[in-house]
């Protein structure tokens, strides 16, 4: 099935094949450098951060804009619920538009809606909860494409001997997000208001939006082919210090040589394919199941411990992203390590699929052991540490997972990695979004079946109080 799709793609190669043929030589993959491929991959990792960022940064403020909308916190999780499902929708579109005119336009356009919606939902009046709807799916829109966007970067620049260390790395920023956010969220708006969360967004993505726009080469193999042929000017980088070779052309735009046009794929092709879609399905059942935990975590510690202040809760997100620097990290290596090792033991019977897969087994097991154990210790109630050493464990196997499978996407797609990626987060972010609700519907649930007791209304209550005072101070 991957080889028939592949070969309707046709080859990504052909242009810089031919300048390979008049130099005599066989041409480099990629011309650019060690040190210019991590650049490129710390910017494009930069920019992944800020595609779950929003979803998560207003975790710990949600009952203080229930409160200053004058809305049910049920109402306003409605917005966690719209992000995802926008979040899922936008990269089919993104996606195949960058696999066709190029990475550094569409992240450029992007990272500009996300900073004008946060502008407007910073600037929102609360008497207006449908404009705080309409923003964050414009604000979903922009932010969620920056991960398909740097799968297919990575792609374009790496061959899949080295591709495994640079995706490890690169998806350390999409999955820390969720773990650092609701820390900075809960600061913020204990410190600042709710409304400070939004502007903090505008700032950083703003900066985020300099670097691309200033440094960011464009790296599409049907446009700049492995670096060094000459490109549009209005796809160079304000600043080149990556990429150099692919500016020095002694040809005018109008002389330019035209690359071989690739032909307009939809991404939806792809479930048709049954090996790909078992692939989606498994990648997208793992993260949704990790994002729900990350997602319940706050209230789930609320009810469970509730002398923790939002502060704490924030904090508690951390363990998440140590176990998810470590699995990044580790997990880069290893893939790079089996694939040299298992393509020299087998030679000529090598697959890349096996070299991927082979450790597979191991993660999902421990993954799955973790997900049992956590639901155990939230029902025992269990002291806070035995969740917290979870959540490590969590993060590390949750990671080996995802690295791997997104790795072995783009080595079977590569001229495809942004629509199949597009493709991979539409069905995660849909699972994600159904078991979201169903665990905070579990939880209202839950919570309703305790009573009056102390850790029930009365926690609730004293927290309520926080947060209506801290309503009135903010104003309206």
């Amino acid at each position: 099935m991957v080889e028939g799709i592949l070969e309707k793609q046709g080859s990504i190669e052909d242009g810089v094949g031919a300048a390979g043929e008049q130099l005599g030589e066989e041409p480099p993959y990629s011309v650019y450098t060690t040190k210019e491929k991590w650049v490129i991959v710390a910017l494009v990792g930069l920019a992944g951060f800020y595609s779950p960022l929003p979803a998560n940064i207003y975790f710990p403020a949600i009952p203080t804009i229930a409160f200053a909308f004058n809305k049910s916190t049920d109402l306003i999780n409605q917005t966690v619920t719209v992000y995802l499902i926008f979040q899922g929708i936008s990269p089919m579109l993104w996606g195949p538009i960058s696999d066709r005119y190029g990475r550094r336009p569409v992240y450029l356009v992007c990272l500009s809606i996300l900073v004008l919606s946060s502008i407007g939902m910073a600037l929102c009046p609360t008497d207006s909860f449908w404009l705080l709807l309409f923003l964050r799916c414009f604000q979903s829109g922009g932010s969620a494409s920056t991960i398909a966007l740097g799968a297919g970067v990575i792609g374009d620049i790496s061959t899949s001997q080295e591709r495994g260390g640079y995706f490890g790395m690169f998806n350390l920023g999409p999955m820390l997000a969720p773990c650092i956010a609701p820390a900075v969220g809960g600061a913020l708006s204990q410190a600042l208001g709710w409304r400070s969360i939004f502007w903090f967004i505008v700032i950083m993505v703003t900066i985020c939006l300099l670097f691309i726009m200033l440094f960011l080469p464009e790296t599409l193999r049907s446009i700049a082919g492995n670096g060094s042929l000459p490109i549009p000017r209005h796809l160079h980088p304000v600043i080149p210090i990556v990429g150099r070779k692919a500016l020095h052309s002694p040809h005018p735009d109008n002389d330019l040589p035209t690359p071989k046009s690739k032909q307009s794929m939809n991404p939806f092709l792809l479930f048709t394919y049954p090996d790909i879609l078992i692939y989606l399905s498994f990648t997208g059942l793992v993260y949704a199941i990790n994002y729900t935990i990350t997602a319940t975590i706050s209230s789930s510690f609320a009810r469970i411990y509730p002398s923790l202040s939002e502060t704490v809760l924030g904090i508690c997100y951390l363990p998440s992203g140590a176990g998810m620097i470590l699995g990044s990290t580790i997990t880069g290596h290893i893939l790079d390590r089996e694939y040299a090792h298992i393509k020299a033991q087998r030679g000529d019977a090598f697959t890349i699929e096996y070299a991927r897969l082979r450790l597979m087994p191991i993660y999902l097991l421990i993954f799955s052991a973790a997900v049992l154990a956590w639901g155990w210790t939230l029902q025992a109630r269990a002291p806070l540490a035995v969740p917290l050493i979870l959540q490590v464990i969590l993060g590390w196997t949750s990671m080996g997972i995802l690295n791997t499978t997104m790795t072995l996407c783009i080595d079977v797609l590569q001229s495809r990695s942004s629509g199949a990626t597009a493709c991979v987060n539409l069905v995660r972010c849909g699972v994600a979004a159904v078991l979201v609700g169903a665990g905070l519907e579990g939880e209202e649930g839950g919570e309703r079946g305790e009573g009056d007791g102390d850790r029930g209304v009365g926690g609730r209550g004293e927290k309520r109080g926080r947060w209506r005072r801290r309503g009135r101070m903010e104003g309206r």
